[in-house]
C-alpha cells in the first residue's frame, strides 16, 4: 500500500507579477515593473514562513497575489493542493475562509464608520453561517481571545490605540477560522513595546489554533522571533530560504549576510563588523542582467554579470541563489 503525503497548505510555484507601464497616444506598453519574478516556496500547516527584504523587493506584492487581490502574470498558487491561480472571484469566495490577511496600517484597514463589533462580525455576515445571536457571541469570544474587553465592541476604531486597533484587525482575520493568515508588516506601525505584545499574541494564537502564517516584514529581529523558516527577497526574487537557525548561523547569500550585519546588537560592549552595501537598489523596471545583486555584491565575478543563478540546495534544507555557493 502506497501512502501519499498530504500537500503543503500553501504551495507557490514560479509566481510572477509584472506591472505594465503604458503611455503615448495609443496607450501602448512602454515598460514594465518586474515586481515579483519566479518566486517559489511552500508553507506547511501550523508553520510560520517569514519573508524579509528591503522596501520595494516585492514581498508585499507576493502576498497580494497569493490572496488574489492582484492577478499573477504567471505561475501557480495552490491552497491545500487546489489551484486557485486563475479561478474567478465567485469561485474564490469559499477559499477566502481558509486564507485571511492582517494589514500593515491598523487604522486605514478598518472602516471608521463601523463599530468594532460590526467590523469583526462582518466576515461572519458575509458567509452567513451563523444566526445573529451566535454571531454576537462569537465576536465577543474573539474580543476575549485577542485581549480586548467585550464592552469595546460598541466603540469606533478612532477610540482605540494603535495596538488595540491591530488586535481588532487580528480578531477580524480570525473570524472565519482560517488555516493561514498572511500578515503584511503587521507591527511596523506600532511602538516597540506594543510590537512585542502583538507578536506574542500571534504566537499564542498559532499554538492554540494551529494557524499558519506568511509573515512579511523588514525587521529581522521580529522575523527571527516568530518564524520557523525565513525567505529573503531582493528585487523581486527569492535569493535564500531555510530554517531560521541556519539562516542566522550560516547565511549563504551575500545579500543575506549584509542584512544580518545591519541588525543592531542591544549591548554597547559588543561590536561587530558592518557590511555596508555600495550603491542603490536597481530599478525594478530595469533589473541587471545575470544576478540581480551583482551591482552591489562585493563578491561578484564575471559569471554573475551574464548568468542568472538558480535557487538551489547548498546544504540540507538550505536554498540559495548564488554562483559562489
Amino acid at each position: 500500500m502506497t501512502v501519499t503525503a498530504d500537500p503543503p497548505l500553501l504551495d507557490v510555484r514560479n509566481l510572477t507579477k509584472h506591472f505594465p507601464i503604458r503611455g503615448g497616444l495609443r496607450n501602448r506598453e512602454q515598460a514594465r515593473v518586474y515586481a515579483v519574478d519566479d518566486v517559489s516556496f511552500t508553507v506547511q500547516a501550523g508553520e510560520t514562513l517569514g519573508i524579509v527584504g528591503e522596501s520595494g523587493c516585492g514581498k508585499s506584492t507576493t502576498g497580494k497575489v497569493i490572496l488574489r487581490l492582484d492577478d499573477p502574470t504567471s505561475g501557480q498558487v495552490l491552497l491545500k493542493g487546489e489551484d486557485i491561480t486563475t479561478i474567478s472571484r465567485r469561485e474564490m469566495h469559499p477559499y477566502r475562509q481558509q486564507m485571511q490577511v492582517i494589514f500593515q496600517d491598523p487604522y486605514a484597514s478598518l472602516n471608521q464608520r463601523l463599530r468594532a463589533g460590526d467590523i469583526v462580525g462582518e466576515p461572519l455576515g458575509n458567509y452567513g453561517t451563523l444566526s445573529a445571536t451566535e454571531r454576537r457571541q462569537k465576536v465577543a469570544d474573539l474580543f476575549d481571545r485577542v485581549g480586548l474587553r467585550q464592552d469595546a465592541m460598541h466603540r469606533y476604531p478612532y477610540e482605540f490605540s494603535g495596538g488595540q486597533r491591530q488586535r481588532l484587525g487580528i480578531a477580524r482575520a480570525l473570524a472565519l477560522d482560517p488555516e493561514i493568515i498572511i500578515a503584511d508588516e503587521p507591527v511596523s506601525a506600532l511602538d516597540v513595546s506594543v510590537q512585542a505584545q502583538v507578536i506574542n499574541l500571534m504566537m499564542d494564537l498559532q499554538q492554540d489554533m494551529g494557524l499558519a502564517y506568511l509573515f512579511i516584514a523588514h525587521d529581522l529581529a521580529i522575523v527571527q522571533h516568530i518564524s520557523h523558516r525565513i525567505g529573503v527577497m531582493y528585487l523581486g526574487k527569492l535569493v535564500e530560504i531555510t530554517d531560521k537557525k541556519s539562516l542566522f548561523r550560516s547565511p549563504q547569500h551575500p545579500y543575506t549576510e549584509a542584512l544580518l550585519a545591519s541588525v543592531p546588537i542591544p549591548d554597547p560592549r559588543k561590536r561587530k563588523a558592518r557590511k555596508v552595501l555600495a550603491g542603490d537598489v536597481p530599478s525594478p523596471m530595469n533589473p541587471p542582467k545575470g544576478c540581480n545583486f551583482n551591482t552591489r555584491c562585493p563578491l561578484a565575478v564575471d559569471r554573475c554579470f551574464h548568468e542568472e543563478p538558480a535557487l538551489r540546495e547548498v546544504a540540507p534544507g538550505h536554498m540559495a541563489a548564488c554562483h559562489l555557493r
